[in-house]
């Protein structure tokens, strides 16, 4: 048997839950197999795009090779998705036991601190749960030959890892991405989090200053002051959420300050100073400087591509600081090598991932021809309320010179979004003018559980099923979902047009 691989870098704290996580995605016993003489896939990088890529090629009978050097489960099990929904949902729940009182009638609760040290543990325990999925063991099970260590390509078929040289038909790269990290003067000496270490902390931070307005930033802001930090967000631009619909991010924008996050738009970051115990972020505006004194700082301004040490140059594969080069199937510069998730996609997303895994399996293993570029891609931005979006934007679809009817349905108008306390937000939909039946091209959603809403309409989109259809399907009442029904409904109302209704007008005279 190989020397073990290295333990991976430090999880704070070492408590039972992040042990059974390690123990899990990069167990210290680990011992890495004897390579094959040559493996059909080899995959280095096993967050999503990995595991998919290695556990759908071993399933199909392929011999596979898994590299990892870190945590398998990559960014989404460890500090991504997994722990940050976990931390919303506690924050979400501390949120609605004090409003119980004042929108429900409830009774009255206690106006205390809150324990953030329960709820980040129960976090850690339901992370360390769900590593299970990802973990070692479950990949060998699998039939995939897992290899934990710094894996790097020493010729254009040929990777070595932990010493052992392991020869590939096909590889995948798949190595994710990291935090961007601005250039400014002494923030690395005053110290700050990203999200691969936010998730380490124990006892709520009094005041935290958030660089950067993204869905990361404003996901966490909104979180850390629902606990009850005092949260001040920085932004360059002039609003949150800058990419999105100007109408669904100013939602999320009222409804974080009214959850007591202050926001400094229009303003850079130029200079973070030590004074005794505090972090003094100081920023610019117009020309004018000011201070924000803070107790943590969390940058979240962007992701970068983890290209190095890859030994890319020897394999003969293209990149630049975008990423990995590759086509519209997935394959780098070096035919025999694919490329797929955050180091190669500019669709940073733990779904996205999983999809073009899935065209990797098909492309590299069996001849196939899937296109990246045919995926439908939803995203959701996990606030509250959340921002959920498919398909095109207004200025895309006029962009490819498609004539667009916009309908907009308030959540107001959906009764059960009025009994739950949530009535603001809309869903917004852009169909096709020259489709008969309201094709749908794009749609965003703004409601509190909008990301688990939006399947009807990712599945519109992507097949082409209009509003016509939509219309004629019998949705529960009373849900929230039904606002896609009354979009629906709209749209048709719209079809009557003058001329439908003297011709309807003749016939109930007729018919009396």
């Amino acid at each position: 048997m190989a020397e073990p691989a290295a333990s991976p870098a430090n999880i704070e704290p070492l408590d039972a839950h992040n042990l059974a996580l390690i123990e899990n995605v990069h167990p210290s016993s680990w011992n890495n197999p004897q390579p094959r003489q040559r493996y059909h896939l080899v995959v280095i990088g096993a967050g999503t795009a990995g595991l998919v890529s290695a556990a759908g090629a071993a399933g199909l009978g392929a011999s596979v090779a898994l590299i990892e050097k870190h945590l398998m489960g990559g960014d989404c099990l460890n500090v991504g998705c997994v722990p940050s929904k976990g931390v919303i949902r506690a924050a979400r729940a501390w949120h609605e036991a004090r409003d119980a009182a004042a929108q429900f009638g409830g009774p009255p609760v206690a106006r205390d601190a809150g324990d953030f040290t329960t709820a980040m543990e129960r976090m850690r325990r339901l992370r360390a749960g769900i590593s299970v999925n990802d973990g070692a063991r479950r990949f060998t099970s699998l039939g995939v030959d897992v290899f934990l260590g710094e894996g790097h390509f020493v010729s254009p078929d040929a990777v070595e890892v932990g010493g052992q040289r392991l020869r590939f038909r096909r590889a995948v790269i798949a190595t994710g991405g990291r935090p961007a990290i601005p250039p400014l003067r002494g923030l690395a000496e005053a110290g700050f989090r990203t999200n691969e270490t936010i998730f380490n902390l124990t006892a709520l931070p009094p005041r935290l200053v958030v660089l950067g307005g993204g869905p990361i930033g404003t996901e966490l802001s909104q979180a850390f002051a629902r606990f009850g930090s005092r949260v001040t967000q920085l932004i360059q631009e002039d609003h949150v959420l800058p990419r999105e619909d100007a109408d669904a991010a100013a939602i999320v924008q009222r409804a974080m300050i009214a959850d007591g996050v202050q926001f400094e738009f229009s303003v850079k970051a130029v200079e973070v100073l030590r004074r005794g115990a505090d972090k003094i972020v100081v920023c610019e505006r117009d020309g004018q400087r000011h201070e924000v004194a803070t107790d943590e700082i969390l940058v979240a301004i962007g992701r970068l591509p983890n290209v190095e040490g890859l030994g890319l140059e020897a394999a003969g594969v293209r990149y630049d600081r975008r990423g990995i080069e590759v086509d519209d199937r997935l394959r780098t510069s070096n035919r025999r090598i694919y490329a797929c998730g955050d180091v190669a996609s500019r669709f940073r997303f733990t779904h996205v991932a999983d999809a073009q895994a899935r065209i990797v399996i098909q492309n590299a293993l069996f001849f196939g021809r899937a296109k990246s570029s045919a995926l439908t891609v939803p995203w959701c931005t996990y606030t509250v309320p959340e921002i959920a979006h498919v398909g095109l934007y207004e200025t895309d679809a006029r962009a490819k010179g498609i004539e667009i009817e916009t309908l907009t349905v308030p959540l107001s108008e959906v009764d059960r979004a009025v009994l739950d306390g949530a009535a603001d937000g809309f869903l917004r939909v852009h169909v096709d003018k020259r489709s008969r039946g309201g094709r749908i091209v794009g749609a965003t959603l703004v409601a509190e559980h909008a990301g688990d809403m939006l399947g009807e309409l990712c599945l519109a989109v992507t097949h082409g099923i209009g509003l016509a259809k939509i219309a004629s399907v019998i949705h529960p009442y009373p849900t929230q979902g039904e606002v896609v029904k009354k979009a629906a409904d709209l749209w048709r109302r719209g079809k009557l047009t003058p001329g439908v209704k003297r011709i309807l007008g003749a016939w109930f005279r007729v018919f009396r």
